[in-house]
């Protein structure tokens, strides 16, 4: 009986033990396999992002960082802070139609992906991010590459490349809410939402918002609507995604910016756009209610990661975008001469006597699709290689529509065409092929010095119908774009770990990118200007730089000079509906450095500083005076490329309690590439003014304010509240803006002149940003 009971003790025991044995290893395996979902999804981005090891410049973002600072601006504005950036905003307060510019070049020149496929929209270039709602609430991560970067998919970088990687499905379910409210009406709602794996393969995450505002400037409202959705299967070495997610947007119309004339009458918040008339003082007072930007765009990815081995992994992913919209606006006598244009652009008389004002919808529907797959191999020791590539398609049609016009109006073409509802007075088609392959390789050949070399080669096709927005254009359906473009893309560098917490790094690349549909609309309609060719453009860019990093404390310097060859610069003018134009710049360079500092000296306090100083300059520019002649005005600097930006960041963090103060500085900005900071005018008494030329230099302050904690009795993981404080000391400074002033020679000396309107009225056009705002917020975590 005692060796009965002794047995069976002694089974218990190790029973006992076995369990506890088995529940150690659960524990450790719920960790690795939540490790190993990660890894298999954060793979999509592993081909076109840098590392430690990779000498060029970039700044990461994590999902907490973003959302720290993500209330309902938009992406631009989340990333205003990171090194060598300004932003835009049309509305002026950071919701509606902003962008970002990075070391002075414009947003068509930022190469931006979500999981390694390519975003930037085939003829513009651009993302425009009032399509994207909120996106970056389901984004996980990203990294931004100054310069010419690494090689990726899509658009050409000649600024920098926006790598965004969408949100992981998390092991565990969970339902969060975010909700903040504030000035000018502007408000998010956004509801999170995840299964964890279920049946220990599956997941589904997502997110529904609504953003809203009626902006700073007048009737500069945004109504935005997304979600987003991903499925996602996972195996032991395999991950399968299918990720959509849409955006509807709404948005007033606010691109014709107003000169300071106008803002001396009318007020700081003027908005042109829609105005219909005046009443007896002439005041405005009626606006077109239906002045509106409005499109759907709905974006689908397959993706699938594959790991063969510790050595190899592949992705790939499949892609389909779906744009289709419309801006609608106010054609009248007004518009007619401020765009050059006349009624006859609609089919119309021009007779004067007999047109009224018409309203019109410029329409596109488009579809952009493609694949991107890559290999990589890493031999755990000192060789990583990687070989990739894309194939992208993009078929679009522009097409433009009278919506209504006044009773009265003549046409020119047989009745009752262009009086019919829903007259189409111009079409034109376009296929733009984008293909590109590239390979990866970094090898450290000596303890801790490290070798780069990436090669890519990019193959673009181009056909485009004739894009003049006019009737009776193009009715022969023929391309008068047809153009192939093969670029050759090289970039090596070298990176040497002097120690564990010093680094150095040097490489040179070059980069190439075509023109995009604005340059060869200028083209066509000035074929006998040499100024409006549009030609590729090549950048060769050199970046030297230093990194320290330890527990506490964290610097860099970072070198560049960006040598250019055919630059399509920003001139400072505008289209009609907006657009920034640009030019081919024969010579012109960026030359700058970076520098960036992080100290945490105490657990609950952390300063992070960056400052970016540099020269930009176009050689040899030429001009076209008002009597016709050329003047080379020499070296001048590029517009909308300050020489100084500072950001500075004090963050404090102590149980719960976290409060941040953030500060920038931009210097001022040209807003043309003559060198000229102010234009000669006549005010309404006739006597001489001289306006401003420039976007004169700013400083804004942010502070941020938040509380979190839990209510575990209440299954509640956490909850955050908070104020965020903008523009704290009201500032008054333009984040955007246009000039087209006229140039003349006053007695040998070359001078700009505004001899269209009352001092700057017609030649220049600036985008406030609001003073002192505020956002309230709470978050809210299940």
């Amino acid at each position: 009986m005692k060796k009965t009971m002794t047995f069976l003790l002694a089974v218990q025991l190790g029973a006992a033990c076995a369990v506890a044995q088995q529940n150690l290893t659960m524990a450790e395996i719920e960790a690795a396999d939540t490790a190993s979902v990660e890894q298999l999804q954060e793979m999509v981005v592993r081909s076109v992002r840098a590392t430690k090891k990779t000498p060029v410049a970039f700044t990461d973002m994590s999902r907490e960082q973003l959302r720290s600072v993500n209330y309902g601006q938009d992406v631009p504005y989340l990333l205003s802070l990171t090194p060598s950036i300004t932003m835009t905003s049309d509305a002026g307060n950071g919701i509606g139609y902003t962008s970002l510019r990075v070391r002075g070049t414009d947003p068509s020149r930022v190469n931006i992906t979500a999981n390694g496929i390519p975003l930037n929209d085939a003829e513009s270039a651009t993302v425009f991010w009032v399509n994207m709602g909120d996106f970056a609430s389901s984004v996980q991560s990203m990294q931004i590459q100054r310069g010419v970067g690494t090689s990726t998919n899509g658009a050409g970088a000649f600024g920098a490349t926006l790598n965004m990687l969408t949100e992981n499905i998390g092991m565990k379910p969970y339902i969060g809410l975010d909700v903040s409210g504030g000035s000018y009406s502007s408000h998010k709602e956004t509801l999170r939402f995840g299964t964890g794996i279920l049946a220990d393969h599956w997941g589904l995450q997502g997110r529904l918002s609504n953003i809203g505002s009626k902006g700073y400037l007048d009737r500069a409202s945004t109504k935005l609507n997304s979600y987003f959705l991903q499925a996602g299967w996972f195996g032991a070495d395999a991950a399968v995604k299918f990720i959509t997610w849409n955006g509807i947007e709404e948005t007033y119309h606010a691109w014709n910016y107003t000169s300071k004339y106008e803002q001396s009458l009318y007020g700081r918040t003027f908005n042109s756009c829609g105005l219909m008339g005046y009443d007896e003082q002439g005041n405005p007072n009626k606006y077109y209610e239906d002045q509106t930007d409005n499109y759907h765009q709905q974006n689908y990815q397959l993706i699938w990661n594959q790991r063969y081995s510790r050595f190899f992994n592949s992705n790939v992913g499949l892609h389909y975008t779906k744009g289709k919209g419309y801006y609608q606006q106010l054609q009248s006598a007004a518009t007619q001469m401020m765009y050059g244009t006349s009624w006859a652009t609609f089919g119309l008389s021009t007779d004067p006597t007999v047109v009224a004002d018409l309203a019109d919808q410029q329409k596109m529907d488009n579809d952009f699709f493609g694949m991107v797959a890559s290999v990589t191999y890493n031999n755990q020791k000192n060789l990583e290689v990687i070989a990739g590539g894309g194939w992208n398609r993009y078929v679009g049609d522009q097409f433009g529509h009278i919506v209504w016009a006044q009773p009265g109006v003549v046409t020119t073409v047989p009745e009752p065409a262009a009086l019919t509802p829903d007259f189409e007075y111009y079409r034109n088609h376009s296929r733009k092929t984008d293909f590109n392959i590239y390979g990866k390789a970094s090898y450290e050949f000596v303890s801790g010095v490290n070798a780069y070399l990436d090669l890519q080669y990019r193959h673009i096709g181009y056909m485009l119908q004739d894009p003049t927005v006019a009737y009776g254009v193009n009715t022969d359906k023929s391309y008068v774009i047809d153009k192939n473009y093969n670029f050759f893309n090289p970039k090596f560098g070298i990176n040497y770990d002097i120690t564990d917490r010093h680094r150095v790094y040097a490489s040179y690349g070059i980069g190439h990118k075509e023109p995009v549909r604005n340059n060869f609309m200028q083209q066509i309609a000035n074929p006998d200007r040499t100024d409006t060719h549009a030609s590729a453009e090549r950048l060769n860019d050199l970046e030297v730089g230093y990194k320290f990093q330890s527990p506490r404390f964290s610097a860099g310097a970072n070198l560049y000079w960006m040598n250019y060859k055919d630059q399509l610069v920003l001139t400072g003018e505008l289209n009609a509906i907006g657009e920034a134009l640009t030019k081919n710049l024969d010579k012109s360079y960026r030359l700058g450095i970076e520098l960036e500092a992080a100290w945490k000296p105490l657990n609950w306090f952390r300063w992070d500083a960056n400052l970016t100083l540099s020269r930009n300059r176009v050689e040899d520019m030429v001009v076209t005076l008002t009597d016709g002649t050329n003047v080379n005005l020499g070296s001048q600097p590029l517009a909308f490329s300050p020489g100084l930006i500072f950001n500075n960041i004090f963050t404090f963090d102590w149980k719960g309690l976290k409060a941040s103060i953030q500060s920038q500085y931009v210097g001022d900005q040209y807003l043309t590439n003559t060198g000229f900071e102010e234009m000669e005018c006549t005010d309404a008494a006739g006597q001489t003014t001289y306006e401003t030329l420039l976007l004169k230099k700013h400083f804004t302050t942010n502070v941020d304010l938040s509380y979190q904690f839990a209510l575990p009795r209440f299954g509640v993981k956490d909850i955050t509240v908070g104020v965020t404080l903008y523009n704290l000391f009201s500032a008054k400074f333009d984040n955007n803006g246009w000039a087209a002033p006229q140039l003349v020679n006053d007695g040998g000396r070359i001078k700009a002149v505004n001899e269209w309107d009352i001092r700057d009225n017609g030649a220049a056009g600036f985008a406030p940003s609001a003073p002192f705002n505020v956002m309230a917020h709470l978050s809210v975590n299940f």
